[in-house]
């Protein structure tokens, strides 16, 4: 098995972007390649076929990668919470809340864990891709780095640097960076690329004789431009392109300070006629067609949030105008009427009232429910099947003392081959479960004409297909930009 990390000079700097490229354009050469990320600290996760849990940006690797997601790529996934703690997910399996401080202190037993993963990938793949985090030279954090050097070192690999001139500075960020490592890892280096370049590339052309002024040795691998229709999901929970989408009617995401899983949101991009923005003021809930609560890993803290910051009211206020309000996962508990985690268990403890749009009580336990399923949704114009998966540790349930208000399900689902109702459907409020549940073209549909948004025009691929599509484009972008012999040469060695 040959192992090529893909190392950045900064957060952000495309390292996620890149090992996607990458392993989509291994895969279509007959290369059987596979993603990994000894640590990921992210709010946005996948749930795999057996119930783990995951980064996000790694099932999408594995996707382009022609694999199936599997909790092997991702070891250590650390969701924060609020107040300097974090859920502790190891090898898909979820543990305790722990603070940073005392999550250092299980730096070698957590290390143990990385490298036994990284054996398991010996037999099993022709390459390992490896995806950094950060920059490989904070000099307070190298003595206890999981994710950058010490994986590559133990695999005996090779490592690309990317730098992103976006933010300025491309030439100080890739040569410093080279000269922060030591002898020993540059001597493992194969190249660097320089990423994200917007407009006429013919400017950089003397980018090269530069770089080899103060790096001689290391190949220069060439410059990628940015391309803003080939932007897969970020493993952050967004990422400053995501901010803002689209143009037509107004659909509004709430950005909760402890959101997860803001790719809920992404399969609005393919449809014409709409807008998605995300919002945290309730000024900007003023032209909003549509309002939808996405996922938060801390649901309490971010409903009080809601009120604090006037949110709440002007939600409320809108579904009196007649406004659709959708809430998933964090955000369908808080439409409720009350929420209960007397433990702490999903961030801040405590009993607190929804926002009673919804005839259902929250209580949550430690018993997280973590699994893939698929959807069934039926309405008058279609009806469509897509997986889905539920990340989620509330117990939802009706409240069937209110006869008068009970309310039928959103759809349905399907699970160890047993069909069960999912979710809660009132006039104008949905709540669901589902990650994933606007993957459907229908359901986005649906959703429209209950806001009576006459101009949406959903696509005619589907998310799926879309998907698989963009990792073979963003293959195309590499061949078409980059010098890849360097690759090559170590592959065939």
């Amino acid at each position: 098995m040959k192992a090529i990390s893909i190392l950045g000079t900064s957060s952000n700097a495309g390292k996620s972007w890149m090992v996607t490229a990458l392993g989509a354009w291994l895969r279509r050469n007959g290369v059987r390649v596979a993603p990994f990320k000894a640590q990921n600290m992210s709010n946005n996760s996948y749930v795999t076929l057996e119930g783990g849990e995951i980064g996000r940006a790694q099932a999408v690797q594995a996707i382009a990668c022609g694999m199936r997601p599997i909790a092997e790529m991702n070891p250590i996934l650390l969701k924060p919470s609020g107040n300097g703690t974090s859920q502790l997910v190891l090898l898909g399996k979820a543990k305790q809340h722990i603070a940073a401080i005392d999550y250092y202190q299980h730096i070698e037993t957590l290390w143990e864990i990385v490298q036994d993963t990284l054996e398991f990938w010996r037999d099993r793949c022709d390459v390992l891709l490896l995806e950094g985090a950060g920059s490989p030279v904070e000099l307070n954090l190298m003595h206890r780095d999981l994710v950058n050097l010490r994986p590559i070192i133990h695999l005996q690999g090779r490592w690309i640097l990317v730098g992103d001139i976006e933010k300025g500075g491309v030439f100080a960020q890739i040569i410093g960076t080279h000269q922060l490592l030591s002898e020993t890892v540059k001597a493992m280096g194969l190249g660097f690329v320089v990423n994200k370049f917007r407009g006429d590339l013919r400017l950089f052309n003397d980018a090269d004789h530069h770089f080899r002024q103060h790096m001689p040795h290391l190949p220069y691998l060439g410059v990628l431009p940015y391309a803003s229709d080939l932007q897969p999901e970020s493993e952050d929970s967004l990422c400053h392109e995501a901010e803002t989408s689209g143009s037509g009617a107004k659909i509004a995401w709430i950005r909760f300070p402890h959101l997860s899983n803001s790719q809920d949101s992404q399969p609005w991009q393919l449809d014409a006629g709409i807008e998605t923005l995300w919002v945290q003021s309730a000024a900007e809930l003023d032209r909003a067609r549509i309002i939808i609560l996405p996922g938060s890993k801390n649901t309490l803290s971010d409903l009080q949030w809601l009120r604090t910051t006037g949110l709440a009211d002007a939600i409320l206020l809108a579904h009196r105008r007649g406004i659709p309000i959708v809430g998933i996962c964090g955000g369908y508990q808080m439409l409720g009427k009350y929420l209960s985690d007397r433990e702490g268990v999903a961030g801040k403890a405590g009993d607190v009232e929804g926002l009673g749009l919804l005839p259902i009580n929250t209580e949550f336990t430690a018993t997280k429910q973590v699994r893939q399923v698929q959807a069934i949704w039926q309405s008058e114009q279609a009806i469509d099947q897509w997986m889905t998966y539920e990340i989620h540790m509330g117990n939802t349930k009706s409240i069937e003392s209110d006869k008068s208000w009970l309310l039928p399900p959103l759809l349905t689902i399907q699970c160890d081959r047993e069909y069960r109702d999912e979710g809660t459907k009132g006039d104008l409020v949905w709540g669901s479960y589902l990650h994933g549940l606007f993957e459907s073209a229908a359901v986005r549909q649906s959703l429209t004409r209950l806001a009576n948004i006459s101009e949406h025009q959903p696509a005619l691929i589907s998310w799926q297909d879309r998907q698989h599509q963009l990792y073979n484009e963003m293959a195309d972008l590499l061949e078409a930009h980059l010098n890849l012999d360097e690759i090559r040469n170590y592959l065939d060695k």
